[in-house]
């Protein structure tokens, strides 16, 4: 099939913005406490976040370079076809069409529902969730513009709430409630210590996950007005806006409450919270997870149809997936990964995808990143309106990285990763269909 050129709608701070929204979820206000079950040094914490950011920054800043060569909508899908192999392509794709963004979709689904149930008993988590899902999914079914502007608005509120958070945790929670301060937050021998654990290593995983999305405006590059100047832009700042906010978070939950409070819980939020707030600190966290997660629901419902729809527009087999609406929505791509959503929704068994959904999105990411070399060399003509800042050091920072934790996944979650790669080996059943029916198509 002949890709179709999508009508360039999207500016750069709505780039921006959905790559925040897509980095802002849960993760950063349940994972610290199992990261103080294995790291007792609280600037090796700090740290922790400091190298998860460090190591988005770098992936953005060559998916820059990457999406500036290659302005088309489509990630890793695009790239690693264009750099590798077709096959390759399709299979990052596959797995991003599938369960890539459905499954968190679906979770941060029901982490609506559950929160909202609590503070409005009048249905159960799981009405709540489903009712997100399809409002939210209707909307952006509505029109480009109408998406663009409810996400523009979720995104700032988003920012502004956890920018309070940080304010009120540093300024404002009483002295008394203040853990005592001989827990230094100055780098000591066992902050090196505790870096080179195995403890900081696994513990870097699902911080990488937190951070999971900075790429995201790759996805829409297509959509992205002047993206061999924009889309880069929306990268990097988006993902370095994120690292300072969760570096900040994370400090302010070390500071307002003890370590050994924190350690365990997965709500360290509502810890946090409760010594900042008072009694009331429930219902107030809740409230604010839940606007986060509108957010972070409408961002991947948005960008991940739109990775679904180029994949449709290159494989037969998937051909219905490409069609748009006369207002620039693609309305079955949006329609099919909703279901999807739903689907996980009704089982819950999307928990068990998301234990080694990680393992395969980090490793099209690292071919992805590994690939501005092959790039570089393979098509030395095409035009490179930006090149990656500190070439080769920063692509080597994030492939090292990426290595360290895959290897420890393999290692501590055997089974997990073994099946995500059996996912990715079932996407070759579709391309070896798919291409059976273009042949059929051309006799």
């Amino acid at each position: 099939m002949i890709p179709t050129e999508s009508p360039r709608h999207i500016r750069l701070h709505s780039a921006t913005a959905l790559v925040i929204a897509n980095m802002i979820g849960t993760g950063v206000f349940t994972s610290l406490g199992f990261q103080l079950m294995g790291i007792r040094d609280l600037p090796a914490i700090l740290l922790l976040w400091v190298v998860g950011g460090i190591a988005a920054l770098c992936g953005a800043l060559v998916y820059g370079e990457l999406g500036a060569a290659m302005p088309r909508s489509g990630g890793e899908y695009h790239y690693l076809s264009k750099i590798y192999h077709p096959v390759v392509g399709f299979l990052s794709g596959w797995i991003s069409m599938t369960i890539g963004f459905a499954a968190p979709v679906a979770l941060a689904s029901m982490a609506f529902g559950s929160y909202t149930a609590r503070i409005f008993p009048v249905a159960s988590p799981l009405v709540f969730a489903v009712a997100a899902l399809a409002l939210i999914s209707t909307l952006h079914c509505a029109g480009l513009r109408i998406g663009l502007m409810f996400q523009n608005a979720v995104t700032l509120m988003k920012v502004l709430l956890i920018a309070g958070f940080i304010v009120c945790g540093l300024l404002l929670a009483p002295r008394s409630s203040m853990p005592p301060f001989a827990a230094s937050f100055v780098p000591s021998a066992a902050t090196l210590r505790d870096m080179l654990s195995p403890a900081f290593a696994v513990s870097l995983i699902f911080v990488s996950y937190s951070y999971s999305g900075w790429n995201a405006a790759a996805y829409i590059a297509g959509e992205i007005k002047n993206p061999r100047i924009n889309l880069p832009i929306s990268l990097w700042s988006g993902t370095s806006l994120v690292m300072i906010l969760y570096i900040l978070l994370n400090f302010t939950f070390l500071k307002t409450a003890p370590a050994a409070e924190l350690k365990g819980q997965l709500e360290v939020g509502y810890v946090s919270a409760h010594r900042i707030f008072g009694p009331l600190a429930g219902d107030i966290l809740s409230v604010m997870i839940s606007l986060l997660l509108i957010s972070s629901i409408s961002s991947m419902v948005f960008v991940g149809p739109r990775l679904i729809q180029v994949v449709g527009e290159d494989m037969a087999l998937f051909q219905f997936l490409s069609r748009r609406s006369g207002r620039g929505t693609p309305l079955n791509a949006v329609v099919f990964q909703s279901t999807i959503s739903l689907f996980l929704i009704l089982t819950s068994t999307f928990e068990k995808v998301l234990t080694y959904v990680g393992f395969t999105l980090n490793l099209f990411t690292f071919l992805a990143v590994l690939g501005v070399f092959i790039h570089r060399r393979k098509f030395k003509d095409v035009e490179r309106p930006y090149k990656t800042w500190g070439f080769p050091v920063v692509p080597a920072v994030f492939i090292i990285l990426i290595l360290w934790t895959q290897v420890y996944l393999l290692v501590q979650r055997p089974v997990q990763s073994l099946a995500g790669l059996a996912t990715i080996v079932s996407g070759l059943v579709f391309y070896g269909l798919n291409a059976v029916i273009e042949k059929s198509q051309r006799k």
